[in-house]
């Protein structure tokens, strides 16, 4: 199922006007080996890497492009740390939509070559992404800015860009349906809380027993601890992290994230960059999962919900992987180091390897 057959559900444009690549219906998958070891029966990856771009933004992306092209807008400005990049990127290419993106300072460059391999013109702006300053500068001036030239202005919170963010719903309609009639939790990662606001929405559309969870790297703590305080309003700080893609240091969507996640009946983990690392090594080498660190974040955080005692053993939980490990190069090398692959002289010294490894 794409994103288009819950066009009913999200207010989609006819689907004669869709500007696709195929996006959405990705695969729901169940743990084989990180669930039992966690004490858990039913833990879920719902992988997103399998998208045109390779991450869950191809959901805003389309929706966000085929309003823009309903529009008749030639151009779009939007910012990025790199899937949103990627995505709108793409989608304008498709939609022959000239696209320009202001990016965060820390963005990796992997990322930012992908964009600029869909013609994309990119400017990286000092302190943006860290400073909640800086971000809400940069937001009210690309607005005035989209304004002035007659540009489309999208970017990936539903505090700015509600027509593209309701695509990003279809997540959580895809897992409340595939999970119907069961009880299940869903762990989304969160940096502005754009795609946890979308997940929530989107379960609470479909109906049933689903409750969203918020989780945040310690770095980036606007929304998580509120939500588990019982606050109700998100706070900016200045973010820390070394996530990519969680680098959102101001508000965005935080106070409708906390809002959603306590109506479902969910509240807020904050996990260690280094934990997220080293789930994202174990996703590949126990699951055959390649995530970007992102989309590890979830799973610190059903961690840490077993350590608390907050998951049952057979209750269904849901881990939103956001996008493909080929997203950020400098974690790959955490996870493999820099030593090049070995070169032998022939099958003997090959074979020599494989038995002295076994």
């Amino acid at each position: 199922m794409n994103l288009w057959q819950h066009a009913d559900k999200w207010g989609a444009p006819p689907i004669e006007d869709a500007v696709t690549l195929g996006e959405g219906g990705t695969p729901l998958v169940r743990s084989r080996v990180i669930g039992p070891a966690l004490g858990l029966k039913n833990l879920w990856f719902k992988i997103e890497g399998g998208n045109p771009t390779g991450s869950y933004k191809d959901r805003f992306a389309a929706a966000a492009v085929t309003h823009l092209k309903r529009d008749g807008r030639v151009a779009c400005l939007g910012t990025s740390s790199g899937n949103t990049g990627a995505a709108l990127a793409a989608y304008c290419a498709r939609a022959g939509i000239r696209c320009f993106l202001a990016i965060v300072e820390g963005a990796p460059e992997g990322k930012l070559r992908q964009m600029r391999a869909y013609g994309a013109q990119l400017i990286r702006i000092k302190d943006f992404g860290a400073s909640p300053a800086v971000i809400d500068a940069v937001m009210a001036g690309l607005r005035g800015l989209a304004d002035e030239v007659g540009a489309g202005f999208e970017v990936s919170a539903f505090c700015f860009s509600p027509r593209g963010m309701a695509g990003v719903q279809t997540m959580g309609l895809e897992i409340a349906e595939a999970l119907a009639g069961q009880r299940f939790s869903v762990f989304s990662p969160a940096g502005g809380g754009g795609l946890t606001l979308a997940v929530a929405r989107g379960v609470k559309t479909w109906g049933g027993a689903g409750c969203v969870h918020c989780v945040q790297p310690v770095g980036n703590d606007t929304i998580a601890t509120a939500l588990r305080a019982g606050r109700h309003h998100a706070a900016a700080m200045r973010s820390t992290t070394a996530i990519s893609g969680l680098q959102v240091g101001s508000v965005l969507d935080g106070d409708e994230v906390i809002a959603a996640c306590r109506g479902l009946g969910g509240t807020g983990f904050v996990v260690a960059d280094e934990t997220v690392w080293a789930w994202q090594a174990r996703l590949a080498r126990e699951e055959g999962i390649f995530s970007e660190p992102a989309g590890a974040v979830a799973l610190a955080g059903v961690e840490q919900a077993v350590a608390r005692g907050e998951l049952a053993p057979d209750e269904h939980a849901v881990c939103l992987v956001t996008g493909s490990g080929f997203k950020d190069e400098r974690s790959l090398l955490r996870m493999t180091g820099e030593a090049p692959t070995p070169l032998v002289a022939d099958f003997g010294e090959f074979s020599a390897a494989v038995r002295a490894a076994l």
